[in-house]
């Protein structure tokens, strides 16, 4: 059995970071900490998800690596994924659309198994 992708966000099953819904989709903020040693949800920093990124900084290549993890935790095309603010930050809003702030919360939640 593989190492898990991420640990549970809270031992009780509830996350502290804010998820809505919008007219557009589900929003969430998230911290990227890039060049880490492999990707995975690292816990929460305020009101965001913390993720670490292989990639560098550069050139959009974390931008990318964080929409493609993130698609693959939430189980969506990475179509559905976009970041709405922070390209050029490590503190980003993700836009993800054909999801609801339940149904987002829920996948965030799930413990999952590296592919």
């Amino acid at each position: 059995m593989r190492a898990p992708r991420h640990r549970n966000l809270r031992d009780k099953g509830e996350a502290v970071i804010r998820i809505r819904d919008t007219s557009s989709g589900t929003t969430f903020q998230v911290k990227v900490h890039p060049r880490a040693r492999k990707n995975a949800i690292t816990g929460e920093v305020g009101d965001a998800l913390k993720i670490a990124l292989t990639a560098p900084p550069v050139e959009g290549r974390a931008n990318e690596a964080c929409v493609e993890f993130l698609a693959e935790v939430l189980n969506v095309p990475r179509s559905s994924v976009t970041i709405a603010a922070g390209k050029s930050s490590r503190n980003k809003v993700i836009l993800v659309s054909g999801l609801s702030a339940t149904e987002v919360a829920v996948r965030l939640l799930q413990p999952t198994t590296a592919l």
